[in-house]
């Protein structure tokens, strides 16, 4: 009797649908990610009252040595040389849309003139709220500050 020799497997992982995996991957990181728009580090002024901040709200930071930053609330925040291009900048954002919030974030350190200036501006511009961002401590969290305030 003769015996058919039997065919001879392949044997090997399978890639056909580690295309499929790499693509919902990225688009998983792609959906959950999120960036800070305003990275500008400053000390904020202590304060007892809070108020949420808007998650799309357009920020403008006042640093220590009185560099200006101004961010739309979806790019990276970018220097501007004075309170007259915060007027154009925030007169662009109000034009796009006009219940847009701005958040002023300025180091307690700034003279107030500055903080002022950047106020004026905003105003100038139609913006209709401005918050003030201030250190703050909450209750549930044992008193760690936290940077969100009004």
């Amino acid at each position: 009797m003769r015996l058919k020799a039997r065919s001879v497997q392949n044997t090997g992982i399978p890639t056909a649908s580690m295309a499929d995996i790499a693509f919902l991957l990225i688009i998983f990181f792609m959906v959950t990610i999120s960036f800070e728009v305003d990275k500008t580090s400053v000390t904020l002024p202590e304060t007892n009252i809070r108020l949420e901040i808007p998650k799309q709200a357009a920020y403008v930071s006042i640093t220590e040595n009185g560099q200006i930053r101004v961010s739309s609330g979806e790019e990276i925040s970018v220097p501007v040389p004075g309170p007259d291009e915060v007027l154009s900048f925030a007169a662009g954002v109000v034009q796009a849309d006009p219940t847009k919030p701005f958040v002023l974030k300025a180091d307690k350190e700034v003279p107030y003139q500055y903080v002022d200036g950047v106020v004026d501006s905003l105003k100038q511009a139609k913006a209709q709220v401005i918050y003030l961002l201030s250190m703050q401590d909450t209750v549930d969290d044992g008193g760690d500050g936290d940077e969100s305030g009004g």
